[in-house]
């Protein structure tokens, strides 16, 4: 009998669904209607026709079929997909007002409580915090000599790194990690941690395990049955105590600073968020507070190592696969900065190559190919569709950036999507990795500045050697869901 019970229970509840469901389509309706898009089954919406190892193939190849803009069911929640240049850049720069929330991801709000830090937030929580650490940011270097210094000298650090590995192959994995990451910690944190500190090895750890199951099939079941995956045993869960680990390094680092505080001298990014938190104690709404300084130095802390560190172990992979151009690059920074002074960030105009190399590198790699979610902040007419206000959008940037109509070769690695046909520089309208419009990459200057300073350096003192037949190199992802996770590989160091 109990059984019997628990069956009919359940028959009325998936009958409640299907009402829920037929009762918003026809609210939709009555309104307009949403994109077009597969039809979606009960409870499942539309997984069953997603590729969970490449869900970015799978939405490239259901928009060829319902167009650049379509509407998919991930689980009973619709989305809707924007699959071109254009669309993306219509909705993100035309109307960015109307596109500029950030919208619905699971795991995106566990990793952010909730809906603190920059990240993760909307509305009034987002505008200050974004102000904030954009004008802290400025304050303590980023775009200016001061910052450019700090990657120079971690890039040289980073080299004496390689020169002790004597020409023998090693993973550069936790070498450009390290080197990456103390560039965000001298100004998050006020200063750089020791290559071998184990505390730091151990942190670092804890971010490429998490990043790697985020973009994994079950960071991607996560996402879609939420309360369902939190009960469940599975690798998934490992991704919460790796995320845990990273919070309380973050409050250990918070709590440190608060016992010596100087208001009237800090040293960096906590200690300004400290002083602000002091001065707004009193405002019962204030968005400067314990939740908000451990998830903002958080946001700014891993997205700071992760993004650029993860494409440069990714460019080199491509420069290993492609000796060709390593040499015209060691070719170009010979001829424009020798042998016997440090580059600098004022050599990029003068090379073009290079400059272009390292553009095709971002465009290439495709790292986060689906970008992060938006959502509509009022119920809107796009493109003779109808978008309820709420309704999370994903604008992949990965159609953006292999975009046919804005790159002549978009599945292979081509330095001359960047250069004109006199060999200078060019921009490219489909050139989106930082994403664009209102939720841009808050770090995009310092991520362009890093990349050239520490690809240069590193090819300025060395040549590239695969310990296998570089036809053996697989420049295809290790894993493909949020973000594009490269394999693991080897090289060498050749001193030049």
């Amino acid at each position: 009998m109990e059984l019997i019970g628990a069956t009919a229970l359940l028959l009325l509840a998936c009958g409640v669904v299907i009402l829920l469901s037929i009762t918003q389509a026809r609210k939709g309706k009555s309104k307009g209607r949403l994109p077009p898009g597969p039809t979606p089954l009960p409870i499942l919406g539309n997984l069953l026709q997603l590729n969970g190892k490449e869900v970015f193939k799978s939405l490239k190849k259901l928009s060829e079929k319902y167009g650049p803009v379509y509407t998919i069911h991930m689980g009973m929640d619709p989305a809707v997909v924007l699959c071109s240049c254009d669309a993306v850049k219509e909705a993100l720069i035309d109307n960015a007002e109307d596109f500029g929330a950030r919208g619905h991801m699971p795991l995106l709000d566990v990793i952010t409580s909730g809906g603190h830090g920059v990240v993760g937030s909307n509305g009034e929580r987002w505008k200050q915090l974004r102000r904030f650490s954009l004008m802290t940011l400025r304050n303590f270097g980023m775009g200016k000599r001061s910052i450019e210094q700090r990657i120079q000298e971690e890039a040289q650090f980073l080299t004496e790194e390689f020169r002790k590995s004597n020409g023998q192959p090693l993973n550069p994995t936790l070498y450009f990690s390290k080197a990456v990451s103390n560039v965000i910690c001298s100004v998050v944190f006020g200063n750089r941690f020791e290559y071998e500190d184990k505390e730091f090895l151990k942190l670092l750890g804890f971010l490429d395990e998490a990043f790697k199951l985020f973009s994994s099939v079950w960071g991607q079941i996560y996402n879609v049955y939420p309360k369902l995956m939190s009960k469940m045993p599975g690798p998934h869960q490992k991704m919460f105590n790796f995320i845990d680990g990273v919070r309380e390094f973050v409050k250990k680092h918070v709590k440190a600073h608060k016992e010596i505080l100087d208001p009237s001298d800090p040293r960096d990014f906590i200690d300004c968020f400290l002083i602000k938190m002091e001065q707004e104690k009193y405002i019962p709404e204030t968005e400067f507070h314990m939740d908000a300084i451990v998830n903002t130095t958080f946001d700014m802390f891993t997205a700071g190592t992760l993004t650029v560190s993860t494409t440069l172990r990714y460019g080199l992979t491509i420069l290993l696969k492609h000796p060709d151009i390593e040499e015209r690059i060691h070719q170009e920074i010979d001829q424009v900065i020798g042998r016997n002074r440090a580059p600098s960030i004022e050599d990029r105009s003068r090379m073009p190559y290079t400059d272009a190399v390292i553009h095709e590198i971002q465009r290439f790699i495709d790292l986060i190919p689906l970008g992060l979610p938006h959502k509509v902040t009022r119920d809107l007419k796009f493109r003779d569709f109808f978008i309820p206000k709420g309704t999370t959008v994903f604008p992949m940037l990965s159609s953006v950036l292999q975009d046919p109509k804005q790159f002549k070769y978009p599945h292979q690695f081509y330095p001359g999507h960047f250069l004109d046909d006199k060999g200078k520089f060019c921009q490219n309208n489909g050139f989106m990795p930082f994403s664009s419009g209102k939720r841009i990459c808050l770090g995009e200057g310092l991520a362009k500045m890093e990349l050239f300073l520490f690809f240069t350096t590193i090819l300025q003192n060395f040549s590239l050697r695969s310990p296998v037949n570089i036809k053996e190199i697989d420049l295809t992802p290790l894993t493909s869901g949020f973000g594009n996770f490269p394999r693991y590989y080897q090289l060498a160091f050749i001193p030049r």
